[in-house]
């Protein structure tokens, strides 16, 4: 079956920079639309990046947009999330997702658009 882990999240000071990670098994890693999602506490789940499975198309909110960085490795069926210059109000639980339909260069931004989701890895930053 398909699984997505992530992995990297912690605690880091803001202003600082983390990577986390998620690894897929069970599909076609390069034929999936990739995104990641947060969930800070208290609050709903949002959209943060996505890429397309071409590797050719990325699309950010507007919160991350200059500081994060998404990005994917085929070879590893992974995909990256680079925070840089991270808030306090970036705390949050870390999910990332994947969907198989769509074109080459589909960016999906809606939670609903994906298919598979990972159980989260905890990303805290402090003041």
């Amino acid at each position: 079956q398909v699984q997505l882990v992530e992995s990297g999240g912690g605690l880091v000071q803001a202003g600082g920079s983390l990577r986390v990670s998620c690894a897929a098994s069970g599909l076609t890693f390069s034929s999936a639309a990739m995104g990641w999602f947060r969930q800070p506490p208290g609050k709903e789940r949002e959209f943060v990046a996505s890429i397309s499975r071409s590797d050719t198309t990325t699309y950010y909110a507007d919160s991350v947009k200059d500081r994060f960085t998404i990005s994917r490795d085929n070879a590893k069926n992974t995909v990256y999330l680079q925070m840089n210059s991270l808030k306090p109000e970036d705390t949050a639980v870390y999910y990332c997702a994947a969907v198989l339909s769509g074109g080459r260069y589909y960016t999906p931004r809606l939670d609903y658009e994906y298919r598979y989701w990972g159980q989260g890895t905890q990303v805290a930053v402090s003041s």
